[in-house]
C-alpha cells in the first residue's frame, strides 16, 4: 500500500491543524502495539483509510475520514503505564479519545462516529454508521494486526 506523493501530500494537508500541537508530542512518546508509537499508529490508519477510500472508490469524504482517523486514539496516555494495562483499555478508550477530540476540536457528526465506534464489534453498541467509520474500524484492525505480529517476530528472533 503506498499513497503517490500528491496524496500523501493532499492527507497531510488535512491533518494539517493537528501536526504541531502538544497533544501530537504527547501520541509520539505513548506506545501503542509493541515499538509504534500512537502518533505512528495513527497516521498508519489514517494512511490505509485513505488509500481504501481512494482505490476501491468508496466515496467517504476525505477530510473526514483523515482526520476521524488521527483522532481515533486520542485518548493521550499510554496505557501500558501506571497499572492501567489488563483494565480494559480496548472498551473505554474510544469514549475517552471522543471527549479529548471533543474538546479541543469541533468534529462533525462523522468524526465522532468514526472515534466512538473504530473498536467494534468491541464496543458491541458503537457501531460504524457512515463509510468513512467503516473504512477506519476495518483500517484500524488491520495496522493494528500488523503491528502487532510485527512486535511478536522481533521478539523471537
Amino acid at each position: 500500500m503506498k499513497l503517490t506523493k500528491q496524496e500523501n501530500r493532499e492527507l497531510l494537508q488535512y491533518l494539517q491543524s493537528f501536526m504541531h500541537t502538544k497533544e501530537t508530542a504527547l501520541m509520539k512518546r505513548c506506545i501503542q502495539h509493541g515499538r509504534i508509537s500512537t502518533y505512528e499508529h495513527v497516521l498508519s490508519v489514517a494512511r490505509l483509510s485513505f488509500y481504501l477510500n481512494r482505490r476501491l472508490h468508496l466515496g467517504a469524504p476525505e477530510e473526514e475520514l483523515a482526520r476521524g482517523a488521527f483522532l481515533h486514539d486520542f485518548y493521550l496516555y499510554d496505557w501500558h503505564e501506571n497499572g492501567y494495562i489488563g483494565r480494559l483499555h480496548g472498551l473505554h478508550h474510544p469514549a475517552i479519545a471522543l471527549k479529548n477530540a471533543s474538546v479541543r476540536y469541533n468534529l462533525t457528526p462523522g468524526e465522532r462516529n468514526i472515534i466512538e465506534s473504530h473498536m467494534w464489534p468491541l464496543t458491541l453498541f458503537h457501531i460504524p454508521r457512515c463509510r468513512a467509520a467503516w473504512i477506519v474500524c476495518i483500517a484500524d484492525k488491520i495496522c493494528s494486526s500488523y503491528e502487532v505480529a510485527a512486535h511478536s517476530k522481533s521478539l523471537r528472533l
